[in-house]
């Protein structure tokens, strides 16, 4: 069958859209922490948002390791409904102060197991928000390695640390990139944790309802293209090869 040049614009169109829609998608699905940076020295809610990566199996665990070289006095979890949490803690070689009191523990792990009945199915994800503060102001980021089991048995060690330079490790750990706060401001006060919190997940929302509208947007823009480009082909047919 010959090609056409009306045939080899529509086939472009198509090709193109398809490329352009590759782009808008993630490069892969991680385990990762959302939003991915905060102000040091304040509190935050943050969440740790869990794909299921298996074609047939689901995820029915997610350990999560806090950065003991930077811990943390308040650690608290959202209850989500079919999981249970629990938290494990350490001793700290170096006691925290917090609102006058030494620390002498803190949570070094989060332990989230679903109940019967209640798994991450292939082609899901879910999200595990926890509260956290106050951030140090010491370092720029910190680390969660994270372990995902499914229900076969198979653990996803989600623990890699990406070097400067080097290419992205195969199975990263979750990492919250901790940003100078800004001049004048001051870490929120314990009265003011839940507000904080609150605003933090209304700011990751928006953020992720502006992702998908710019995704429906491209998509918008490809269907356009591809529409016109298969109306040319199709006027081109009807009235002829011009002469």
């Amino acid at each position: 069958m010959r090609t056409t040049p009306a045939r080899r614009t529509a086939l472009a169109a198509v090709v193109a859209g398809a490329a352009v829609l590759a782009l808008a998608g993630p490069a892969a699905a991680h385990v990762t922490v959302q939003p991915g940076s905060v102000p040091q020295g304040g509190y935050t809610a943050v969440a740790f948002r869990v794909p299921d990566e298996s074609d047939t199996a689901s995820t029915v665990k997610l350990e999560v390791s806090l950065p003991m070289d930077h811990p943390m006095a308040s650690v608290r979890i959202q209850p989500l409904p079919g999981w249970t949490a629990v938290l494990e803690k350490s001793k700290l070689d170096k006691p925290l102060s917090s609102h006058g009191k030494d620390i002498t523990e803190a949570v070094s792990k989060i332990t989230w197991t679903a109940d019967a009945g209640t798994k991450i199915a292939p082609g899901q994800f879910q999200e595990f928000r926890v509260s956290l503060g106050a951030l140090p102001t010491d370092t720029d980021k910190l680390t969660f390695k994270a372990l995902q089991t499914y229900d076969n048995g198979d653990v996803v060690r989600w623990i890699e640390e990406s070097k400067e330079g080097q290419p992205e490790p195969a199975k990263p750990a979750p990492v919250l990139t901790l940003t100078k706060a800004a001049a004048g401001a001051s870490a929120a006060p314990a009265a003011d944790h839940h507000a904080s919190q609150d605003a933090s997940g209304d700011m990751a929302a928006a953020k992720s309802s502006d992702s998908t509208a710019r995704t429906l947007g491209v998509v918008g823009i490809v269907v356009g293209v591809i529409g016109a480009a298969l109306g040319v082909a199709g006027l081109r047919r009807k009235n002829g090869p011009a002469s």
